[in-house]
């Protein structure tokens, strides 16, 4: 008579496995949450560049600075307006006159570290962050 062989996986294999997917996914899940935040927040500072020069192109055509972005023809990226809110105000009684794009996490972006960030006229940019230093959000 022959012998029947059982094949499969005992519960403590089983338990093993699922223990080690737990651990894995511990550790990527805040990775890619970083991740996410850093590209959402690269996206801002792209279209904020973008604004600084067409606030420039304006100042050459106009010689002042836009008010809005709809003076610029600009609108906010979906991707980036679902994240920041992206205001531009400019100051023309100053000497020279200035502006000040500002993009401001929303409730989906969750960007303590870097917080708000603002770029000037001069190219200055800040951060309202807990970051060290502005090179760690820009």
């Amino acid at each position: 008579m022959a012998c029947i062989r059982q094949r499969g996986f005992t519960l403590i294999e089983l338990m093993i496995t699922v223990a080690v997917i737990g651990i894995l996914a511990a550790i990527a899940y805040p990775s890619y949450n970083q991740y996410i935040v850093r590209a959402n927040r690269s996206a801002a500072e792209s279209f904020m560049f973008s604004v600084a020069n067409k606030q420039e192109q304006y100042m050459l055509d106009a010689r002042s600075y836009a008010a809005s972005l709809s003076t610029l023809n600009l609108t906010v990226p979906p991707e980036v307006a679902a994240k920041y809110a992206v205001t531009v105000t400019s100051d023309m009684s100053t000497t020279p006159p200035s502006y000040l794009v500002t993009a401001t996490p929303g409730s989906a972006q969750n960007d303590a570290k870097c917080g708000t960030l603002t770029l000037n006229h001069l190219g200055a940019k800040t951060m309202s962050g807990t970051a060290s230093a502005v090179s760690d959000c820009w």
